[in-house]
């Protein structure tokens, strides 16, 4: 993914008002992020807990979604599986949920997909993070097709979004 400024990714969102989009916590540190490791920029909003927000490049342009978390509960302590990276985590997985971008939204449409808590499926595709032990199923793909794999799912996700 190529590095992305604060001003690019507050135009890419897709699901939210210029108001939201104005009042949003993009991360400080966008220079230090591994952009050469990333599918997608994502981040949990640090002054809302619930809110986290994914950025990533479709058709050569940024795209940006809202999400919402819920905090964490009791079933989340099993192990779920990233539907995105297909990581799996022992209470590291939340249910995201999406507003659906334009008039879907304003009826209050949504979809939702089960994402890494952490939003760093970029990096445990590419063991630069780990999940801990039997987190990473046993696969005969190339490091290559496991990537192509996880932006697929990523685009997928965002093409629910915005249909």
């Amino acid at each position: 993914m190529k590095p992305l400024t604060e001003q690019e990714i507050r135009a890419a969102f897709v699901n939210c008002t210029k108001g939201e989009t104005k009042r949003l916590s993009v991360p400080r540190d966008l220079a230090d992020r591994p952009w050469g490791d990333l599918d997608y920029l994502g981040w949990r909003d640090p002054q809302a807990p619930d809110r986290a927000y994914l950025v990533t490049e479709l058709d050569a342009r940024p795209i940006a979604v809202a999400l919402r978390c819920p905090g964490p509960a009791s079933w989340q302590a099993r192990r779920s599986m990233c539907s995105m990276c297909l990581t799996a985590h022992t209470g590291g997985v939340s249910l995201m949920v999406a507003p659906k971008a334009g008039k879907a939204r304003q009826q209050g449409n949504s979809v939702g997909a089960y994402i890494c808590s952490d939003l760093a499926c970029s990096l445990y595709v590419r063991g630069k993070k780990d999940a801990g032990a039997g987190s990473r199923p046993q696969e005969s793909l190339t490091l290559e097709e496991k990537i192509q794999r996880t932006a697929a799912n990523v685009a997928a996700f965002l093409a629910k979004v915005t249909a």
